[in-house]
């Protein structure tokens, strides 16, 4: 018993020592908690894909009752706005290669009069395909104008198409990316303070007299770990809260199961970080380490196209990447309401990098640097 409460103690103070390490520098303090506030303001209202505002230009070579009509229906959206009215072919691409227009509405010559004899009536929609997303969603609403235009012919389609969208009703991107930046973004600091932790101590020496202290391997381990993890749920509370009451998310799921999920996800990328940490003999090294390591992270997360959609050799590769699964879990607990029985099987793959990463780490802390 006396063995375990000096454990304990020496443990205790080997947190402390690294909180203080963090925290008795103002600037530092600042840094800790200050981008995750910044980052998440930022893909709020920047990382969006939601069509709000659309220039298009009009090349009316009908001007006819019908193109004037369909033209207005596009402007009367509050999506759209009219930058150019063109007088020929030869302008459109002016439009779109400089960038004035999204894209060019064309009405040929003849179309009121095959809309008159009842005959198919194309009109023409170039787009700016450079920005896929935003040029799709354009599409998709000038067909929907095109489509209700018809329907009040009386000679609309027979089978309609109403849309209904589960766990996002308005379509707004933000409720997909937000949720995950409480995971993605947390997940940066996250692994560097872990990565920075031993390669700072390494460069100014002090590693070498931990070492040689009664301390062993797993003591320091978790005096490591502990204060990393405590600052990266830290920051995903600190994002979480400007997603529910500033971007007012609803979240349909239980706390508690979202922060379980958070606390394993952490868990894994500290001990990533760690393992980084020990193999740099430098901060230098652990920087340059970690920043090579991010962005394979983020591409292969999930967080901007599905995991699905991607070749399966890299579907295969992301079971190694936590965020990945960091991230599912918060989508489903916070939008879908997901139980544990649904999100389960995230937690496997964040066990396991954990429990190779952090004895591997302990590991490292003796041999690599001893």
């Amino acid at each position: 018993m006396q063995a375990l409460l000096l454990y304990i103690a020496q443990t205790f103070a080997l947190i402390r020592k690294e909180m203080l390490a963090l925290l008795k520098d103002p600037s530092s303090r600042a840094l800790l908690f200050a981008p995750a506030l910044m980052q998440t303001l930022l893909f709020g209202y920047g990382a969006t894909y939601d069509l709000t505002h659309a220039p298009f230009a009009v090349l009316d070579q009908s001007r006819s009752a019908a193109s004037v009509e369909i033209t207005a229906r596009i402007e009367g959206t509050g999506v759209f706005s009219r930058v150019a009215t063109l007088d020929n072919a030869s302008q459109i691409a002016q439009q779109i290669d400089s960038g004035k227009a999204l894209l060019v509405v064309v009405f040929p010559a003849d179309f009121e009069s095959r809309l008159a004899a009842g005959t198919e009536s194309p009109m023409q929609v170039i787009l700016d395909g450079r920005n896929s997303a935003t040029s799709g969603a354009a599409a998709g609403q000038v067909a929907a104008i095109v489509a209700a235009y018809n329907q009040s012919l009386g000679a609309g389609p027979p089978v309609t198409i109403t849309r209904r969208a589960w766990f996002n009703p308005n379509f707004e991107s933000r409720w997909n990316l937000m949720p995950a930046m409480i995971a993605s973004l947390s997940m940066l600091q996250t692994l560097m303070i872990a990565a920075l932790s031993v390669a700072r101590e390494r460069e100014q020496g002090t590693f070498d007299q931990l070492l040689v202290t009664p301390l062993t391997p797993s003591q320091i381990l978790i005096g490591k770990a502990l204060p990393a993890i405590f600052v990266g749920l830290a920051q995903s509370t600190i994002i979480f809260l400007i997603i529910l009451f500033w971007f007012r998310i609803p979240m349909a799921g239980s706390v508690w199961l979202l922060y379980g999920g958070l606390l394993t996800f952490t868990v894994a990328a500290v001990g990533i970080g760690l393992s980084i940490s020990a193999v740099s003999l430098s901060m230098q090294q652990a920087m340059l380490y970690t920043f090579m390591l991010v962005m394979p992270l983020m591409l292969l997360s999930g967080l901007l196209t599905p995991v699905r959609n991607m070749p399966h050799v890299l579907q295969v590769v992301t079971y190694l990447n936590p965020l990945r699964f960091g991230i599912d879990i918060v989508r489903r607990v916070y939008l879908e309401g997901a139980g544990f029985a649904d999100v389960a099987p995230n937690f496997l793959p964040l066990v396991a990098v954990a429990a190779v990463t952090l004895p591997l780490a302990a590991w490292l802390f003796r041999n690599r640097l001893g």
